[in-house]
């Protein structure tokens, strides 16, 4: 009776709220918010229901460019929808979220069609099997008549990195974060992530680094700024090992640093 979702769907229920769960055949029953982890807009709920059907959950990192995207959801109201399209990109700095949680989200794009109401619904690749949790949409900004649709530029949660914060909840209630230990000048703009401030004994401090470090690349992945810095960590786990390459005084470096965990 486990279900996945989009935190800022769950979010509005979690003080005191209540959630309904609605299926194909018309049925529909109350749910608990399991956990939740706002910093990867995700929530597992937990309905008190048996042979329900269940999705086949793919594997993310074998997803490619120009592969067909299928979003099923409930655009604006209309239960069951089915949407096509393709992958546009992978690993698309995204930010979303809601109610004053924002998320980090190393994202799968897609130009199928994903409108409110799609959040928390699979994006699936052509066998049917699940490859992304849809979140979050761009769009131009509304006009008179109201808010603006989608324009072909969806973004989902990576179907690995949900899978792990899922089973995690499902086991503990709760979930994990993985951090490197320290703040970022988010004003700086020269290319890179400067280091404002290393947590004591943390990650960062045990690897060597130290403030005013630029970190600009993980695991060899250019990070151009510290939202995608933010966005390529939280593709990993903690625990994971991840190479840094990092800039101090004119001369590039490189670290291997394990990730930590915020709650």
């Amino acid at each position: 009776g486990y279900i996945m979702t989009n935190n800022h769907v769950a979010a509005p229920a979690a003080d005191g709220g209540s959630l309904t769960v609605f299926f194909e055949d018309g049925s529909s029953t109350e749910a608990e918010i399991v956990g939740r982890n706002s910093s990867y807009d995700l929530a597992v709920l937990k309905v008190d229901a048996q042979e329900l059907p269940v999705a086949k959950l793919g594997d993310s990192d074998q997803v490619d460019v120009g592969d067909l995207a299928v979003a099923i959801g409930a655009p604006l109201g209309l239960e069951g929808t089915v949407t096509s399209g393709i992958i546009s990109s992978k690993d698309r700095p995204v930010t979303a979220g809601g109610s004053g949680e924002l998320a980090y989200i190393n994202a799968i794009q897609t130009d199928a069609a994903i409108n409110p109401g799609n959040s928390g619904g699979p994006l699936l690749n052509s066998i049917g099997q699940v490859i992304g949790i849809n979140s979050a949409i761009a769009t131009l900004a509304p006009g008179f008549s109201g808010e603006a649709g989608s324009i072909g530029l969806g973004f989902a949660i990576p179907v690995n990195s949900a899978r792990r914060i899922a089973e995690e909840i499902i086991q503990t209630g709760d979930s994990s974060t993985p951090v490197i230990g320290v703040t970022l000048d988010t004003t700086y703009t020269d290319g890179g992530s400067r280091v404002s401030e290393v947590t004591p004994g943390g990650p960062a401090d045990s690897a060597g680094l130290r403030s005013g470090d630029v970190i600009t690349a993980i695991q060899g992945r250019e990070t151009t700024d510290s939202t995608e810095l933010v966005v390529a960590i939280r593709s990993y786990a903690p625990g994971d090992t991840v190479r840094l390459e990092f800039e101090r005084g004119g001369q590039t470096r490189t670290v291997d640093l394990v990730l930590g965990a915020s709650e």
